[in-house]
């Protein structure tokens, strides 16, 4: 199903910064920083999914930050976006680590009216909505590592340049998105990562990537909302498959206890768990785990 057409929303609203923005100090003319009040312009609007947004220049974590804030009551829809990440988390807590102004490291704040059973589609609904917002806006074909990686091609090769993170928080749950946008080969924290500049991105503009993100979020958040958090009925399921790169290889799922599970990723099922077909001839579920693609899609 193709996802819901963004609306003609994009006019550039970067005339003035904030005086947030006038303050900062920066000397990488390459990474300018966000323009917060344009930001907040173009995206704080009546009848927008969004209802606030503050850029801070530095934060251990954005996640850490919106679910501290969510425990004393917070209003849906609101975003925080850091410059800098001391202390990112991925999943397993795993770090994540940038030059300043050299990504995207956002969170969102989310109160779901639909059955808590289906909440766990989330954080796919995020990979699928900022894999969409990347390939329209930035050029680059992106694809989904199940159940929360980002990949981009950088030079022939799978390399991951962003990742989700989802948390309950409050009432709602926290869903955390970082990008690697201007990265160059030597800043990469590790061989197998990328960017969106070396995967050749036609734009690496921080601002028009974000206002494409949480547009296309908000678009595919409110359609599954109004399908009641239906997977089909709501497009996500097959949106996510079409653009899953896992499905159709060999992996290795390594599980939580030390144990793996080695099979074909066929299909998600209904809940959003990837199912692998074992050599046994087993089609086992995986909720939860790390997945090592073993071999390219055929």
């Amino acid at each position: 199903m193709t996802p819901p057409p963004p609306e003609n929303r994009d006019k550039d609203d970067r005339d003035g910064a904030s005086a947030d923005d006038r303050d900062s100090r920066w000397t990488d003319l390459a990474r300018p920083p966000l323009n917060t009040r344009a930001l907040r312009r173009a995206l704080l609007r009546h009848g927008s999914l969004w209802t606030g947004l503050d850029v801070v220049a530095s934060t251990g974590s954005t996640n850490t930050d919106l679910t501290a804030r969510a425990a004393e009551g917070l209003a849906e829809g609101t975003v925080l976006v850091a410059e800098a990440q001391s202390a990112a988390r991925g999943r397993l807590d795993r770090r994540w680590s940038a030059p300043p102004r050299s990504g995207l490291f956002c969170s969102v704040y989310l109160a779901p009216r639909v059955p808590l059973t289906r909440w766990g589609w989330l954080p796919l609904l995020a990979g699928v909505a900022t894999a969409t917002a990347l390939t329209r806006t930035a050029g680059v074909d992106t694809a989904l590592k199940w159940p929360n990686d980002l990949l981009v091609t950088v030079d022939g090769a799978e390399r991951k340049t962003g990742g989700i993170l989802a948390e309950r928080a409050g009432d709602g749950v926290v869903i955390g998105i970082g990008l690697n946008v201007t990265l160059d080969t030597a800043e990469l924290p590790v061989p197998t990562a990328g960017s969106l500049a070396l995967a050749g991105a036609h734009t690496t503009d921080r601002d028009t990537l974000l206002r494409a993100v949480l547009r296309s979020l908000e678009d595919w958040y409110t359609q599954w909302q109004t399908a009641d958090g239906d997977p089909v009925a709501s497009g996500l399921q097959e949106a996510y498959a079409a653009d899953c790169a896992t499905l159709g290889r060999t992996v290795r799922a390594e599980l939580p206890g030390d144990t793996a599970i080695v099979g074909e990723a066929v299909a998600l099922d209904g809940d959003g768990r990837l199912i692998l077909a074992t050599p046994d001839g087993v089609q086992q579920p995986v909720a939860a785990g790390d997945i090592v693609h073993l071999r390219p899609a055929d």
